[in-house]
């Protein structure tokens, strides 16, 4: 057993990664089982260096705010702001923190210097304008579609003025109130203004579709995509506050389930554009249906990764990363008969694996699910490995 898991082993390397698949795919996903540990983001850096250099990718996707990821992206392409400003403004999560995505930025915009636009990488967040507790107005998304459109259609095609937008949003902090993430009476998105605005975002979506040919003659491809992510986040945001509204037993699985939608509809737009590598936690990569419980209640939902594998077939690949030890945050060595355990007897710190050839090698019945310690850590599941294409396998992470 120990020998037919050691041979699917190979180099952390983005040749062996990309060895592992049929063709190059459009979406490269690798995922993490946990946040905050800038060992496993170190590895996501080298690994799009490789890819850019090798391979032909221009663009990397992580999970974080869609709308914030254009202040990025405006810096490492022509360098609007200074590299402070952009790790302040330009991250959710607190993702903006970390030395390795400090690190990311920095190294984008050196390579894009003196480039052509046609050469340059591009960065986006791929996520929602959301967080844990709260999510954000969809002022900011629909009030830049409406002034993308204003400003390039005749003005009795738009279905409604920004001082009308204005009227119907209210105050900001109705809509981000995150005590209705709890309590879904303190939410606004069932009100008679959140019901027009629902309206009026889908008049100004269709508006921009129906108006595409103009659109791009009197813009830029640059210009329309974004207003594109306008009107995905605005629609999507919309529907959100709408859900958390509902005072239904589906409440949860609705919310859920959107925030991965609005996820997987930025993904397909990104691969439109060409080769991109995405990062985000497994759970939002992996293609087989998302379980949890949350307040005692069990969840099913597809995540971005099953909707978009759904939609690009072999042009989306995912590379799930397992772990070994987080010795800091208590977890310690794998059991044995855990997937985890398997890896961790091999010699080398750090290795691609075949995942298909691993679940070959294990057989049935399938390893142990490991137990995490941590409620911040998410082991691989075994029955799980039929629906990843690689696993990237690190023994120990160090505290940063």
């Amino acid at each position: 057993m120990a020998t037919d898991i050691k041979d699917t082993a190979h180099a952390v390397e983005a040749a062996a990664v990309m060895g592992l698949l049929p063709a190059r795919p459009r979406l490269l996903a690798l995922g993490e089982p946990t946040h905050g540990e800038d060992t496993l983001l170190d590895l996501r850096n080298e690994l799009f260096r490789q890819l850019v250099e090798q391979e032909g990718y221009r663009t990397i996707a992580i999970e974080s705010d869609c709308m914030m990821g254009l202040v990025v992206d405006d810096y490492v392409t022509s360098g609007t702001g200074t590299l402070d400003e952009v790790m302040e403004h330009g991250f959710s999560h607190g993702w903006g923190t970390s030395a390795a995505n400090r690190e990311l930025v920095r190294w984008m915009r050196a390579y894009n210097d003196g480039r052509p636009a046609s050469e340059r990488l591009r960065f986006a967040g791929f996520d929602g304008p959301l967080e844990i507790t709260a999510a954000a107005s969809p002022r900011q998304a629909l009030t830049a579609l409406h002034g993308y459109l204003a400003a390039r259609v005749d003005a009795e095609l738009l279905s409604c003025t920004g001082e009308t937008l204005d009227r119907l949003f209210g105050a900001d902090d109705r809509w981000t109130n995150p005590a209705a993430m709890m309590d879904p009476t303190e939410s606004v998105g069932q009100s008679a203004e959140a019901r027009e605005l629902r309206l009026l975002a889908d008049d100004l979506v269709a508006l921009l579709d129906t108006r595409t040919p103009h659109l791009l003659a009197a813009s830029s491809r640059d210009g329309w995509d974004r207003a594109r992510l306008y009107g995905r986040t605005a629609t999507g945001l919309l529907r959100y506050h709408r859900w958390m509204a509902d005072t239904s037993p589906a409440r949860m699985t609705w919310l859920v389930s959107l925030r991965d939608q609005m996820m997987a509809h930025n993904l397909l737009a990104l691969a439109e554009r060409g080769p991109a590598l995405v990062h985000a936690h497994n759970g939002h990569l992996q293609r087989a249906k998302s379980t949890m419980r949350m307040g005692g209640m069990p969840l099913e939902w597809w995540s971005a990764g099953a909707l978009v594998s759904a939609r690009l077939g072999a042009e989306y690949a995912f590379v799930a990363t397992a772990l070994g030890t987080i010795r800091h945050r208590g977890v310690d060595t794998p059991p044995p008969d855990t997937v985890e355990g398997l890896l961790y007897a091999l010699p080398e710190d750090r290795c691609v694996i075949d995942a298909p050839r691993l679940a070959t090698a294990v057989g049935d019945p399938l390893p142990a699910q490991r137990v995490s310690p941590w409620f911040g850590y998410s082991p691989l599941d075994p029955a799980h490995l039929a629906g990843i294409d690689g696993i990237v396998f690190v023994k120990d992470v160090a505290q940063s």
